[in-house]
């Protein structure tokens, strides 16, 4: 059965008024982790979308101090899409994906009955397409993070713990230029530096610490046992056959500890 876009979609609107300032734009986007908000007239009603590639035009544009100056006098409705397209939360998602495709947007406002209710973005269709896979939990490559946080050896400590903060990860990999693994950079690393602050001459490659690898395709078991003699709470996922070449992954604790909570894990099941 074909799924409906009140399925799919976000509740609620993340607002700003037209007359916000585009640094005010910015803290509301930051905040709370969208990439749009709708701008509303004093009524409450949409009138508008400012979205954070709408800021990025800001950010360019004002490459000297006159042009800073105009473009902070600058305020959401001055740089909004609008009008604001819509659609309403029983259609199925399938004439969503077309209207999307067709007007070259990233996201719609959600209406029912006419009032505005959510927002369904292209990222809510990649979030269903993810929840359609079929659970494994056989092997390392089955759980690890696709994604991994990665940095040079000469990275300044200071950047690299303005990435994992920003990034809500524990560590970075630290590689060389043709992305051969040098080692780990966490946040036990980093608390040295809490009492009497870090030179920001400092690099990651003074301070980091050996990378702990696992093949793809080993058991859960082995990473676990991995981690546990090693007390390590990340290990950097390779390719045996090709050691040497860019990592795939990491997993972590906190991948094991996810399939272990889900529902149909068999640690649920009794």
């Amino acid at each position: 059965m074909s799924k409906l876009v009140r399925d799919l979609m976000h509740t609620g609107l993340i607002t700003c008024k037209p007359n916000a300032t585009l640094g005010q734009v910015a803290v509301l986007l930051n905040q709370h982790h969208v990439h749009a908000l709708i701008v509303t007239d004093r009524d409450g009603r949409p009138n508008g979308i400012i979205s954070d590639l709408d800021l990025m035009a800001g950010e360019w544009l004002s490459s000297d101090e006159e042009s800073l100056k105009v473009m902070r006098s600058l305020t959401a409705s001055d740089l909004m899409t609008q009008p604001v397209d819509f659609v309403e939360a029983d259609v199925p998602s399938e004439e969503v994906v077309k209207l999307i495709l067709e007007k070259r947007v990233s996201r719609l406002l959600v209406t029912k009955n006419g009032k505005p209710v959510g927002i369904i973005s292209i990222s809510d269709f990649v979030a269903s397409i993810a929840t359609k896979a079929q659970v494994r939990r056989e092997t390392v490559a089955d759980v690890m993070s696709d994604a991994i946080l990665v940095c040079r050896g000469k990275t300044p400590v200071v950047s690299a713990a303005r990435a994992m903060t920003s990034s809500g990860w524990r560590s970075v990999l630290v590689v060389d230029a043709k992305g051969k693994i040098l080692g780990v950079v966490s946040g036990h690393d980093l608390l040295r530096f809490v009492k009497d602050g870090v030179d920001e001459k400092l690099v990651v490659r003074d301070v980091m610490h050996p990378a702990l690898t696992i093949d793809m395709h080993a058991s859960l078991q082995e990473a676990a046992k991995l981690m546990i003699e090693n007390h390590y709470h990340r290990l950097v996922v390779i390719d045996k056959e090709d050691p040497d070449a860019f990592p795939l992954g990491a997993i972590s604790t906190f991948d094991i500890v996810e399939v272990m909570a889900r529902p149909d894990s068999v640690w649920q099941k009794r």
